[in-house]
């Protein structure tokens, strides 16, 4: 299936690299763009770039701080993604279940050698 050309929805977004470097980033604060480029080893216009596509889907928030502006992690930009990630919880549930039960049984047999 191809994917779709679009940056217009969070996991479109979260799918390059560097944008998901600048999540990290922010995590920690408000930063101004010439800080995350500069840690990131960007260029000031290409992170600006990837500003605009986070907060275009709603990942970061922007203020102005006098003559800075501030970029902000708004992780509510995340809920579509954690709700998708969440629907695999049983999965991962049962197989912790059967290595916890196979970890039971290895023990079990060691205890009888």
């Amino acid at each position: 299936m191809a994917r779709a050309a679009t940056t217009s929805d969070v996991f479109n977004a979260i799918a390059e690299p560097q944008r998901r470097d600048i999540l990290a980033l922010l995590r920690a604060g408000e930063r101004p763009v010439t800080e995350l480029a500069q840690e990131l080893g960007m260029t000031q216009p290409g992170a600006s770039k990837h500003l605009r596509v986070l907060r275009e889907v709603g990942l970061v928030r922007d203020r102005k701080a006098g003559k800075q502006r501030l970029y902000g992690l708004d992780a509510r930009g995340l809920r579509p993604v954690h709700a998708w990630a969440g629907g695999f919880e049983r999965f991962w549930n049962d197989s912790f279940d059967r290595l916890d039960a196979y970890v039971q049984d290895l023990k079990q047999a060691r205890r009888e050698e």
